[in-house]
């Protein structure tokens, strides 16, 4: 079985449920757009969440990962890695259990993660 991750968060366990929530309200907060939340512990042995969302431009793209990263290391949680460039239309960001992929339009459209991950039970979707 899987272990879920917990994060320590003002005297309590922030899981990885809450975690993904808060990359979800970070993204909102710098507008990102079609913002999915996929429940993936069923379907993948590395993580149980993946939130996939897009951003307009390179700038747009780097305060979404900036928010999400800065307002989960307030809730308690760091970043364990990262991946790709602003200028590259993907940024991966992994914490553990709960991976945030940022697009750009084009990139979304090409690698389809959405598709990719179907048999993954849909959590939100916020267009």
């Amino acid at each position: 079985m899987k272990r879920t991750l917990l994060h320590i968060f003002g005297g309590y366990l922030l899981d990885s449920r809450e975690t993904a929530e808060k990359a979800v309200e970070a993204a909102s907060d710098k507008q990102a757009s079609d913002i999915v939340v996929l429940h993936t512990q069923e379907v993948c042995t590395f993580a149980d969440y993946f939130v996939i969302c897009s951003g307009e431009s390179t700038r747009q793209i780097e305060a979404i990962c900036d928010n999400i990263t800065d307002m989960l290391k307030k809730s308690g949680v760091t970043i364990h890695h990262s991946e790709g460039s602003q200028g590259s239309g993907w940024l991966l960001l992994d914490f553990g259990d709960v991976i945030v992929h940022v697009f750009a339009p084009r990139e979304r459209g090409y690698y389809q993660l959405d598709r990719l991950w179907e048999n993954a039970p849909l959590v939100v979707r916020l267009q």
